[in-house]
Formats: C-alpha cells, sequence, structure tokens
C-alpha cells in the first residue's frame, strides 16, 4: 500500500470547546447591596428630573426594576428615603472630587481644581442639583448634615494648606467663614448654569482669577 501521510492528531474535544466559565453567583449580602444601590439611583433620577414632592414609591420600584414591597425591606417610608438620599450621593460626589485631585499640587492650584472637579461632577450627574437644594426643604436633616460635613471637610482642607505654607495663617473662625465663602461660590456659580448643566470654562477661569488675586491688584 502507498505510504500515506498521517493526519494531524485532532485536539481532545474538551480542550477543542472550552466551555466559557460561569460567573460567580452574587451573595446575599451582595444582592442587597446592589438593590439597594438600585434604589439609590432610582430615587436620585427622579428627584433630579421631577423633584422630591414627586418622587413616589412606585416610581422608584419601578425604575429600580424591583417590587413594590421590596422597597419596605430597605426603608419605613418615603421620607427615610430622602433623609438618606442627599448623604449617600454627597459622599459620592466628594469622592469623586478627592479622586480627581489625587496629582494635583497644593495651595491655590488644589482650590481651583477642587472647583474644576465640582463642575464636571455636576455636568456628569445634573440631577445632583436639584437633589441638593430641595433637600433643604424635603429632607432638612440630610441638608444640614451634608453642609455640615461639607464645610468641616472644607476647614480640615484649609488648615492643612495653611500648615503647609501654601496659604497664610487664619483663626479658626477665619477658616470656617472662608471654606463657607468659597462653597457658596462654587454652589452660586453652579446655578447660573443649572439648566445647561455645565459650567463653561470661562466662569472657572473667573473663579481662578478671583481666588488668586482677590477683587484687586
Amino acid at each position: 500500500m502507498p505510504n500515506q501521510k498521517a493526519c494531524p492528531t485532532a485536539e481532545p474535544h474538551s480542550r477543542a470547546f472550552k466551555q466559557p466559565r460561569k460567573k460567580a453567583r452574587l451573595t446575599r449580602d451582595e444582592k442587597a447591596q446592589q438593590t439597594y444601590r438600585n434604589l439609590m439611583d432610582a430615587a436620585a433620577k427622579i428627584v433630579g428630573e421631577l423633584g422630591y414632592a414627586a418622587t413616589s414609591i412606585t416610581k422608584v420600584t419601578e425604575v429600580a426594576g424591583v417590587a413594590h414591597g421590596t422597597f419596605y425591606n430597605y426603608f419605613k417610608d418615603r421620607q427615610a428615603l430622602f433623609d438618606v438620599l442627599l448623604p449617600y450621593f454627597g459622599q459620592q460626589m466628594t469622592d469623586q472630587i478627592t479622586e480627581d485631585l489625587t496629582h494635583v499640587g497644593n495651595g491655590i492650584e488644589r482650590e481651583i481644581a477642587r472647583f474644576r472637579a465640582y463642575c464636571d461632577y455636576l455636568k456628569s450627574n445634573p440631577g445632583f442639583y436639584r437633589v441638593l437644594y430641595e433637600a433643604e426643604v424635603f429632607a432638612p436633616v440630610a441638608h444640614k448634615a451634608h453642609i455640615q460635613r461639607l464645610s468641616e471637610g472644607y476647614q480640615r482642607a484649609l488648615k492643612r494648606a495653611m500648615d503647609a505654607g501654601d496659604f497664610r495663617q487664619m483663626s479658626d473662625d477665619e477658616l470656617k467663614t472662608i471654606s463657607a465663602i468659597l462653597l457658596g461660590a462654587r454652589a452660586y456659580v453652579a446655578m447660573q448654569y443649572k439648566q445647561t448643566g455645565e459650567v463653561p470654562e470661562s466662569a472657572v477661569q473667573a473663579y481662578a482669577g478671583l481666588v488668586r488675586h482677590g477683587l484687586f491688584y
């Protein structure tokens, strides 16, 4: 018989057709945390678009994609949701700003970058503005806690810059007032552009000029 070329040996079936790995199933705690986040995201979306008054439990659960009764596994009532909504997203905002400032220098330039990071956050999360400012009426305890946390955090940041020699020496009372002025400035600048959801570069530069030079050269 004529010599025949040996055919290449085919790979074993188990190697030729690998089965895709199954994703690990979420634990009960992980599922609960995901549901909580879905409810919070849904509430923020609705409040951001319609306001607190028009936000119902039914709308929140529909947008979150969960059963109506599931809501009560996490919140006693609608007010209980409102009371944690601003602190929850306020923490996300400050975490994002902190991350944006990771590689930024100190002193005045860091303060300008902090303002820019706040504007960038509002651009990506336009509903946050309404969640924040309507909370003063619909979730006053949460609003007060949020403002206090921001103010105290700002004072600590300014004090670190002062201790590092980037700012002039100030008393604790002056630091408290300066932090309120800076927080108020960014809030009212953002208010001017809430319809478009984007603070223009010209506004950032105006803020930069103010913190660098004051009102007078």
